[in-house]
Protein backbone atom coordinates (compact mmCIF):
# COMPACT_ATOMS: atom_id res chain seq x y z
CA UNK A 1 0.00 0.00 0.00
CA UNK A 2 1.15 3.51 -0.78
CA UNK A 3 3.81 2.60 -3.32
CA UNK A 4 2.45 5.22 -5.72
CA UNK A 5 2.33 8.04 -3.18
CA UNK A 6 3.16 11.33 -4.86
CA UNK A 7 2.25 10.04 -8.32
CA UNK A 8 -0.61 11.27 -10.48
CA UNK A 9 -2.45 8.85 -12.74
CA UNK A 10 -4.74 9.63 -15.67
CA UNK A 11 -7.18 6.88 -16.60
CA UNK A 12 -9.29 7.37 -19.71
CA UNK A 13 -12.79 5.91 -19.84
CA UNK A 14 -12.77 5.57 -16.06
CA UNK A 15 -16.42 6.08 -15.17
CA UNK A 16 -17.28 2.39 -15.49
CA UNK A 17 -15.98 -1.11 -16.13
CA UNK A 18 -12.27 -1.80 -16.34
CA UNK A 19 -11.34 1.89 -16.25
CA UNK A 20 -13.23 2.42 -13.00
CA UNK A 21 -11.50 -0.57 -11.41
CA UNK A 22 -8.08 0.71 -12.49
CA UNK A 23 -8.75 4.19 -11.11
CA UNK A 24 -9.74 2.75 -7.73
CA UNK A 25 -6.75 0.39 -7.66
CA UNK A 26 -4.32 3.24 -8.37
CA UNK A 27 -5.89 5.34 -5.62
CA UNK A 28 -5.59 2.41 -3.21
CA UNK A 29 -1.89 2.30 -4.07
CA UNK A 30 -1.51 5.96 -3.15
CA UNK A 31 -1.83 7.80 -6.46
CA UNK A 32 -3.94 10.87 -7.07
CA UNK A 33 -6.28 10.10 -9.96
CA UNK A 34 -7.66 12.00 -12.93
CA UNK A 35 -10.82 10.37 -14.26
CA UNK A 36 -11.57 10.94 -17.92
CA UNK A 37 -15.09 10.15 -19.04
CA UNK A 38 -17.79 11.27 -21.46
CA UNK A 39 -21.54 11.17 -21.00
CA UNK A 40 -21.71 9.43 -17.60
CA UNK A 41 -21.61 12.26 -15.07
CA UNK A 42 -23.23 10.35 -12.23
CA UNK A 43 -20.95 7.33 -12.53
CA UNK A 44 -17.86 9.54 -12.80
CA UNK A 45 -18.94 11.37 -9.66
CA UNK A 46 -19.20 8.06 -7.82
CA UNK A 47 -15.63 7.18 -8.82
CA UNK A 48 -14.42 10.59 -7.62
CA UNK A 49 -16.17 10.11 -4.29
CA UNK A 50 -14.66 6.65 -3.85
CA UNK A 51 -11.14 7.91 -4.62
CA UNK A 52 -11.49 10.81 -2.18
CA UNK A 53 -12.75 8.48 0.54
CA UNK A 54 -9.33 6.78 0.27
CA UNK A 55 -7.70 10.12 1.06
CA UNK A 56 -6.49 10.73 -2.49
CA UNK A 57 -7.20 13.69 -4.74
CA UNK A 58 -9.37 13.18 -7.79
CA UNK A 59 -10.34 15.43 -10.67
CA UNK A 60 -12.90 14.74 -13.38
CA UNK A 61 -11.92 15.35 -16.99
CA UNK A 62 -15.00 15.24 -19.19
CA UNK A 63 -13.97 15.02 -22.84
CA UNK A 64 -14.90 13.13 -25.98
CA UNK A 65 -11.68 11.38 -26.96
CA UNK A 66 -12.91 11.08 -30.53
CA UNK A 67 -12.36 14.82 -30.85
CA UNK A 68 -9.10 16.14 -32.30
CA UNK A 69 -8.86 18.60 -29.38
CA UNK A 70 -9.10 15.95 -26.64
CA UNK A 71 -5.50 16.30 -25.44
CA UNK A 72 -5.74 20.08 -25.34
CA UNK A 73 -8.87 19.85 -23.19
CA UNK A 74 -7.35 17.39 -20.74
CA UNK A 75 -4.05 19.21 -20.32
CA UNK A 76 -5.87 22.43 -19.43
CA UNK A 77 -6.97 20.78 -16.18
CA UNK A 78 -4.18 18.21 -15.82
CA UNK A 79 -0.89 19.57 -17.20
CA UNK A 80 1.19 16.57 -16.11
CA UNK A 81 0.80 12.89 -15.22
CA UNK A 82 3.18 10.16 -14.06
CA UNK A 83 0.94 7.27 -15.12
CA UNK A 84 -1.16 7.20 -18.28
CA UNK A 85 -3.72 4.41 -18.70
CA UNK A 86 -5.27 4.46 -22.17
CA UNK A 87 -8.45 2.53 -21.54
CA UNK A 88 -11.27 4.39 -23.32
CA UNK A 89 -12.60 2.91 -26.52
CA UNK A 90 -15.60 2.92 -28.84
CA UNK A 91 -16.95 -0.36 -30.13
CA UNK A 92 -19.53 -0.88 -32.87
CA UNK A 93 -20.84 -4.30 -33.90
CA UNK A 94 -21.60 -4.74 -37.60
CA UNK A 95 -20.87 -7.24 -40.38
CA UNK A 96 -17.95 -6.10 -42.51
CA UNK A 97 -20.16 -5.13 -45.45
CA UNK A 98 -22.35 -2.90 -43.25
CA UNK A 99 -19.59 -0.87 -41.56
CA UNK A 100 -20.19 2.83 -42.16
CA UNK A 101 -17.53 5.46 -42.62
CA UNK A 102 -18.72 7.20 -39.45
CA UNK A 103 -18.32 4.00 -37.42
CA UNK A 104 -14.85 3.47 -38.86
CA UNK A 105 -13.71 7.01 -38.13
CA UNK A 106 -15.16 7.22 -34.62
CA UNK A 107 -13.43 4.01 -33.55
CA UNK A 108 -10.03 4.98 -34.93
CA UNK A 109 -10.30 8.52 -33.60
CA UNK A 110 -11.11 7.43 -30.06
CA UNK A 111 -9.19 4.18 -29.84
CA UNK A 112 -5.98 5.11 -31.68
CA UNK A 113 -5.67 8.80 -32.48
CA UNK A 114 -6.47 9.92 -28.93
CA UNK A 115 -3.79 7.58 -27.58
CA UNK A 116 -1.17 9.21 -29.78
CA UNK A 117 -2.31 12.72 -28.84
CA UNK A 118 -2.31 11.97 -25.11
CA UNK A 119 1.11 10.34 -25.26
CA UNK A 120 2.44 13.36 -27.14
CA UNK A 121 0.97 15.56 -24.41
CA UNK A 122 2.09 13.67 -21.30
CA UNK A 123 5.15 11.57 -22.21
CA UNK A 124 7.68 14.44 -22.62
CA UNK A 125 7.50 15.34 -18.92
CA UNK A 126 7.80 11.66 -17.94
CA UNK A 127 10.94 11.40 -20.05
CA UNK A 128 12.39 14.50 -18.42
CA UNK A 129 11.69 13.08 -14.94
CA UNK A 130 13.08 9.68 -15.96
CA UNK A 131 10.02 7.92 -14.58
CA UNK A 132 6.70 7.08 -16.12
CA UNK A 133 4.22 4.33 -16.86
CA UNK A 134 2.12 4.15 -20.00
CA UNK A 135 -0.31 1.27 -20.42
CA UNK A 136 -2.63 0.71 -23.35
CA UNK A 137 -5.71 -1.42 -22.80
CA UNK A 138 -6.18 -3.66 -25.80
CA UNK A 139 -8.33 -6.73 -26.36
CA UNK A 140 -8.17 -10.47 -26.92
CA UNK A 141 -9.50 -9.55 -30.35
CA UNK A 142 -5.94 -8.72 -31.34
CA UNK A 143 -5.48 -12.50 -31.46
CA UNK A 144 -9.07 -13.66 -32.05
CA UNK A 145 -11.02 -10.92 -33.84
CA UNK A 146 -14.80 -11.05 -33.58
CA UNK A 147 -16.34 -11.21 -37.08
CA UNK A 148 -18.73 -8.34 -36.29
CA UNK A 149 -16.06 -6.07 -34.78
CA UNK A 150 -13.52 -5.86 -37.59
CA UNK A 151 -12.64 -2.20 -37.07
CA UNK A 152 -12.54 -2.44 -33.27
CA UNK A 153 -10.13 -5.38 -33.42
CA UNK A 154 -7.98 -3.48 -35.92
CA UNK A 155 -7.75 -0.45 -33.63
CA UNK A 156 -6.60 -2.61 -30.73
CA UNK A 157 -3.89 -4.21 -32.86
CA UNK A 158 -2.76 -0.74 -33.93
CA UNK A 159 -2.63 0.39 -30.30
CA UNK A 160 -0.49 -2.62 -29.39
CA UNK A 161 2.07 -1.81 -32.09
CA UNK A 162 2.13 1.83 -31.04
CA UNK A 163 3.07 0.69 -27.55
CA UNK A 164 5.81 -1.62 -28.86
CA UNK A 165 7.37 1.14 -30.94
CA UNK A 166 7.33 3.68 -28.11
CA UNK A 167 8.62 1.19 -25.52
CA UNK A 168 11.95 0.90 -27.30
CA UNK A 169 12.22 4.67 -27.67
CA UNK A 170 11.25 5.53 -24.08
CA UNK A 171 13.12 2.78 -22.18
CA UNK A 172 16.47 4.64 -21.95
CA UNK A 173 14.69 7.42 -20.04
CA UNK A 174 12.99 5.23 -17.46
CA UNK A 175 9.50 5.19 -18.97
CA UNK A 176 7.87 1.82 -19.56
CA UNK A 177 5.15 1.24 -22.15
CA UNK A 178 3.10 -1.94 -22.00
CA UNK A 179 -0.23 -3.31 -23.20
CA UNK A 180 -2.89 -5.28 -21.34
CA UNK A 181 -5.35 -7.22 -23.50
CA UNK A 182 -8.49 -8.30 -21.64
CA UNK A 183 -10.62 -11.18 -22.81
CA UNK A 184 -14.31 -11.44 -21.97
CA UNK A 185 -14.71 -9.35 -18.82
CA UNK A 186 -18.02 -9.03 -16.97
CA UNK A 187 -18.82 -5.36 -17.52
CA UNK A 188 -21.96 -3.52 -18.59
CA UNK A 189 -20.58 -3.34 -22.14
CA UNK A 190 -20.88 -7.12 -22.40
CA UNK A 191 -23.96 -7.65 -20.22
CA UNK A 192 -26.57 -7.52 -22.97
CA UNK A 193 -24.81 -9.99 -25.26
CA UNK A 194 -23.95 -12.36 -22.40
CA UNK A 195 -27.56 -12.34 -21.20
CA UNK A 196 -28.34 -14.73 -24.07
CA UNK A 197 -27.61 -18.18 -22.56
CA UNK A 198 -26.68 -19.80 -25.87
CA UNK A 199 -24.30 -16.97 -26.80
CA UNK A 200 -22.82 -16.99 -23.31
CA UNK A 201 -22.12 -20.71 -23.56
CA UNK A 202 -20.56 -20.29 -27.01
CA UNK A 203 -18.17 -17.76 -25.49
CA UNK A 204 -17.31 -19.99 -22.54
CA UNK A 205 -16.49 -22.78 -24.98
CA UNK A 206 -13.68 -20.58 -26.34
CA UNK A 207 -12.15 -19.88 -22.92
CA UNK A 208 -9.91 -22.66 -21.58
CA UNK A 209 -10.38 -21.43 -18.01
CA UNK A 210 -14.12 -21.94 -18.44
CA UNK A 211 -15.37 -18.62 -17.04
CA UNK A 212 -15.48 -14.92 -17.84
CA UNK A 213 -13.10 -12.58 -16.09
CA UNK A 214 -13.86 -9.69 -13.76
CA UNK A 215 -12.44 -6.18 -13.71
CA UNK A 216 -10.10 -6.89 -10.81
CA UNK A 217 -8.35 -9.51 -12.93
CA UNK A 218 -7.13 -6.67 -15.15
CA UNK A 219 -6.30 -4.44 -12.20
CA UNK A 220 -3.80 -6.93 -10.78
CA UNK A 221 -1.68 -6.89 -13.93
CA UNK A 222 -1.83 -3.10 -14.25
CA UNK A 223 -0.83 -2.78 -10.60
CA UNK A 224 2.32 -4.80 -11.27
CA UNK A 225 3.22 -2.80 -14.37
CA UNK A 226 2.83 0.52 -12.52
CA UNK A 227 4.94 -0.60 -9.54
CA UNK A 228 8.68 -0.78 -9.08
CA UNK A 229 8.31 -4.56 -9.30
CA UNK A 230 7.43 -4.01 -12.96
CA UNK A 231 10.20 -1.53 -13.77
CA UNK A 232 12.07 -4.04 -15.98
CA UNK A 233 9.00 -4.90 -18.06
CA UNK A 234 8.39 -2.87 -21.19
CA UNK A 235 7.08 -3.42 -24.70
CA UNK A 236 5.04 -6.43 -23.61
CA UNK A 237 1.42 -7.40 -24.22
CA UNK A 238 -0.28 -9.14 -21.32
CA UNK A 239 -3.37 -11.16 -22.24
CA UNK A 240 -5.84 -11.36 -19.34
CA UNK A 241 -8.28 -13.73 -20.97
CA UNK A 242 -8.40 -17.14 -19.29
CA UNK A 243 -6.44 -18.53 -22.24
CA UNK A 244 -8.86 -17.38 -24.92
CA UNK A 245 -6.04 -16.03 -27.11
CA UNK A 246 -4.30 -19.41 -27.25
Amino acid sequence: MGELNGKTALVTGASRGIGRELALMLAAEGADVAVNYYGRDHEAGEVKEAVEQMGRRCILLKADLAGADCAAKLTQLLPSADILILNASIQYRAPWQDITLEQYERQFQCNVRSALLLIQAYAPAMLERHWGRIITIGSVQEARPHPDMLVYASTKAALRHMARSLAAQFAPDGVTVNSVAPGVILTDRNSEALSDPSYHQSILDKIPAGFCGETQDCAGVVKLLCSEAGRYVTGQNWFVDGGMSL
